[in-house]
């Protein structure tokens, strides 16, 4: 049986307008349709990554491992003067374990050496303290550096002549200035190159391990 629109023109079979007013003939259902999840790419642009902390003096673990490892490097250095030569790349060594104990990271070899070299500066600091303050009580007694200094030389063989020119530059304050700051970069040299060294077999071993 034919169908008509109101407006008395005849529809044809299952048309949903009027052809000739354009009326509507059925209802229409929208189906409503669930958004798409987002892209997983899209997630892992906008998500944070953590990058990995690097050793340097405004990382504050590196600057605690560093000061710990420095603070007994010292003092074995002070007591045993003569085994600087393992205390000071064993610190090195030990502060890039400790490192990687507490961040978990695994260091290269360039990121080893800079916490030895972090560790050796820490040392470096603390020598200077502890000969600043030795060569300030020595200066009071009685001689000051010149009778430390002659006392010193005493068992060694210098002859005389050597002997009274290195205390003819200890007798005037811009001596004794110079052989200090002398002394003090000899000490960082072998201090921040022992443990530099140090740091970067530590990272090496631990690397294979």
């Amino acid at each position: 049986m034919p169908e008509y629109c109101t407006c008395g023109a005849e529809l044809p079979p299952d048309s949903r307008f009027c052809h000739k007013c354009g009326k509507p003939q059925r209802e229409e259902v929208v189906v409503e349709q669930a958004p798409p999840p987002p892209r997983s790419d899209f997630v892992a642009s906008i998500s944070p990554v953590a990058t990995p902390l690097t050793p340097s003096f405004h990382n504050p673990i590196a600057v605690r491992v560093g000061l710990f490892v420095a603070s007994i490097a010292a003092l074995l250095c002070v007591l045993l003067p003569f085994g600087c030569v393992i205390w000071l790349p064993s610190a090195g060594f030990i502060a890039v374990y400790l490192y990687s104990r507490r961040t978990g990271q695994s260091l290269s070899v360039r990121s080893g050496a800079r916490m030895g070299w972090i560790a050796g500066v820490m040392s470096f600091a603390i020598f200077t303290v502890v000969f600043t303050v030795g060569t300030v009580a020595i200066a009071n007694q009685p001689g000051g550096l010149s009778a430390a200094f002659r006392e010193a030389l005493r068992s060694r063989p210098v002859s005389q002549q050597q002997l009274e020119e290195a205390l003819q530059v200890l007798s005037t304050p811009t001596g004794q200035a110079s052989v200090y700051i002398f002394a003090l970069l000899f000490s960082f040299t072998i201090t921040a190159v022992f443990c530099t060294a140090g740091g970067a077999i530590g990272a090496k071993v631990l690397e294979k391990e």
